[in-house]
């Protein structure tokens, strides 16, 4: 009988040690665009591994990158079917779910990554969360951010005036070519894998885009000039099925949040740290870098942000842009 008791008693005791490893593991899929090596998936990579020290055998972490399960409006529709469980997305969850408060894409509208998590918070940004989230069967957890967008070039850009004329290559995001072109860019759409190209052959003068891509793309080779604008910050966003999260129990959703919160914010500091790497190793391939009053920039663009604005509901201008003049 003593014996007995022991024995349960041990077992009891294994129980309380070990209460996940008993359980099937919670697969977790993590959807992203992005190949490995980045700060996306050095995100991933923390977010198993905290999971894993909290609760050893508990969750089961699948990165899905490189967009292997589709882009990301693909990833969309899976998390609203509930067939996936957790992304790290891009801009189109608030134009797709909640465009008239999407102040994030319109630039020279946010010039920091404090201004945007401001943002957020506010009505305007809550309203976001909350519209998209009802509509895209979605539970938002927060942003994780990229390095800033800043301009090329093939010759000094130090104001608007400089761009009088200036063949800038963008994507086809309607937003930012009403913006460019009412700076004074004269717009040219190429697609991204031929952007050395027309830069080569002199049918762009510059493009914009994150620090990486004049690094990945090596453009020094047909760029002299980086112009430090910054006049996007575009976060990814952590997000997940409802369907998916609204069926885990409390514990396993307070420590999956905890997780996602760990992984963000390792993210954002290993993205700040690749874009002080870029810059220096752009710098040592001979470009000179123009850090520009970007005030001017951001006047001239008033016109057509204010136009977009109007479009946007009640409140999205005031808490994007506060009391500036309009």
């Amino acid at each position: 009988m003593r014996t007995t008791l022991l024995t349960t008693l041990a077992t009891l005791g294994m129980l309380t040690a070990a209460p996940f490893a008993l359980a099937n593991p919670i697969e977790i899929q993590v959807n992203n665009t992005m190949s490995e090596g980045g700060s996306e998936s050095a995100a991933v990579e923390r977010f198993a591994e905290y999971l894993e020290e909290q609760a050893p055998g508990r969750f089961e972490v699948r990165p899905f990158l490189a967009g292997s399960l589709g882009g990301e409006n693909a990833v969309l529709e899976l998390l609203n079917l509930g067939q996936t469980q957790i992304a790290i997305t891009g801009g189109n969850w608030r134009q797709q779910y909640a465009p008239e408060y999407d102040a994030i894409t319109v630039p020279f509208v946010f010039s920091t990554w404090d201004e945007v998590d401001a943002y957020m918070e506010s009505p305007s940004g809550q309203a976001l969360i909350e519209q998209a989230e009802n509509q895209g069967g979605l539970k938002y957890f927060g942003l994780q951010h990229r390095g800033p967008r800043h301009m090329t070039a093939n010759k000094a850009i130090n104001s608007p005036e400089d761009l009088d004329g200036f063949r800038l290559r963008l994507p086809s995001l309607p937003v930012w070519l009403k913006v460019w072109e009412e700076i004074g860019a004269q717009v040219v759409n190429v697609p991204a894998p031929e952007i050395y190209l027309a830069m080569q052959t002199g049918q762009v003068d510059g493009h914009e885009n994150s620090l990486s891509s004049p690094y990945t793309r090596r453009l020094w080779e047909v760029q002299d000039h980086i112009i430090m604008t910054s006049h996007v910050q575009f976060p990814w966003s952590w997000i997940a099925s409802s369907r998916w999260w609204d069926g885990l129990e409390v514990d396993d959703q307070a420590l999956i949040e905890e997780a996602i919160d760990v992984a963000r914010q390792y993210g954002s500091e290993q993205e700040r740290e690749l874009d002080e790497f870029y810059l220096k190793a752009l710098q040592d391939e001979g470009m000179t870098i123009i850090e520009p009053d970007v005030a001017p920039f951001r006047e001239a663009a008033l016109p057509a942000i204010d136009r977009v604005m109007a479009d946007m509901a009640d409140g999205v201008r005031e808490d994007a842009l506060g009391n500036e003049s309009q």
